[in-house]
């Protein structure tokens, strides 16, 4: 069972990955302004809080199971709706409802994870669906533009909705229903989030993990076109970084992460991808630029497992689901925040990266001071 849902957060944010790459050019040719296509971009990930923050409520009230089945189905039948988009404003109302739909599977399958897990393995379990997401970083894009631009971008959606349909499909038939009585549920929907000191910590690497992300994916593009490579480049380079993600995620090195105090492996994570960003702004030579990616994977390897961990060693399974809920909230804050940040301060590439690094290395500093009290 704990194979099918890491199948389901791969497919889940294959379905974010594999529309970065053809979503602006889609929204430009049905009319839309520079504007009006970054909305249409960033429109996904501003209703995808929404879904967040829902699915955290209901998953504790009703189980991760019926949510998560519901986020399936509801973002494979919005996926094929991208065909009736006619103009920019018809394929923002398609972005917001696909966004809230999808905003609705992750924390529901991320909980239902987390309440199945060994609690003395939570870290390698966390590892391991990051590997997941991983994959599906490096995929996505790829496989996105290339079938896109032999078929076309409603096609490439609606081939994504058809796998997600049948993966809420058989979910509902295959997952365990977590029944909950009516007492227990209202008494869990009332139960708020216990806020503490790793639930904070956790909360913050999550927006900060995708801060620079969204640092990434906005600047690096710039950077490459702007010491006169191919453009084809900035994809390898990402792909760098979640190959070698990936292989601390596999690799036998993966059971530091139950060993050690994810507090110990989260600071060095930030530390590694702060160090890493700052290298990058220096950067012009290829070799040095993968180095630098490779680095930032392993930072972001240590990392991902460790806020994982924290948010499980910091909940109670009666209001996971919400704690889940808003700690994937966090991450969509994240991205949208980390490209607007520096586009809004008019930053270049090498500053970005430097600001974004700096932010990250002072984040692991300020965790160090508060571990230490």
């Amino acid at each position: 069972m704990r194979f099918f849902i890491l199948i389901i957060i791969f497919f889940t944010f294959f379905d974010l990955f594999a529309q970065l790459p053809i979503m602006s050019p889609f929204a430009v040719s049905l009319g839309a302004t520079p504007f009006l296509a970054g909305l249409a971009v960033g429109m996904y990930s501003l209703s995808n809080i929404i879904g967040n923050i829902l699915s955290g409520i209901f998953s504790d009230k009703k189980g991760p199971y019926a949510i998560l089945v519901a986020g399936l189905v509801a973002s494979g039948i919005l996926l094929f709706t991208y065909a009736w988009a006619e103009g920019p404003y018809s394929l923002l109302a398609v972005r917001f409802f696909h966004g809230l739909a999808a905003g609705l599977t992750v924390p529901a399958a991320f909980t239902y994870m987390a309440n199945s897990a060994n609690k003395k393995k939570r870290g390698k379990s966390a590892a391991v669906s990051g590997a997941f997401v991983g994959l599906a970083a490096i995929i996505g894009p790829a496989f996105g533009a290339i079938y896109a631009s032999r078929t076309s971008t409603p096609e490439m959606m609606a081939l994504t909705g058809m796998l997600l349909l049948a993966l809420g499909i058989v979910a509902f038939f295959l997952l365990k229903k977590q029944k909950v009585s009516a007492q227990t549920a209202a008494a869990e929907a009332r139960s708020p989030v216990i806020w503490n000191r790793g639930l904070l910590i956790a909360f913050s690497g999550a927006f900060f993990l995708m801060f620079s992300q969204g640092v990434l994916a906005y600047m690096l593009p710039l950077k490459v076109e702007g010491l006169n490579y191919p453009s084809e480049m900035s994809g390898l380079l990402l792909s760098t970084f979640g190959i070698s993600a990936i292989l601390v995620f596999l690799l036998p090195i993966n059971r530091i992460f139950d060993n050690i105090a994810p507090i110990r492996t989260l600071i060095f994570g930030f530390s590694v991808m702060g160090a890493s960003l700052f290298l990058l702004s220096t950067v012009s030579a290829v070799p040095w630029m993968y180095a630098t990616m490779c680095l930032y994977g392993i930072g972001f390897a240590f990392l991902f497992p460790s806020i994982n961990s924290l948010l499980i060693d910091s909940t109670q399974s009666h209001f996971r689901g919400k704690a889940y809920g808003y700690f994937y909230a966090f991450f969509s804050l994240g991205v949208v925040g980390g490209s607007s940040f520096t586009g809004a301060l008019k930053l270049n590439p090498n500053e970005g990266f430097m600001v974004s690094g700096g932010l990250l290395l002072i984040a692991a500093a300020l965790i160090l001071l508060a571990k230490e009290k």
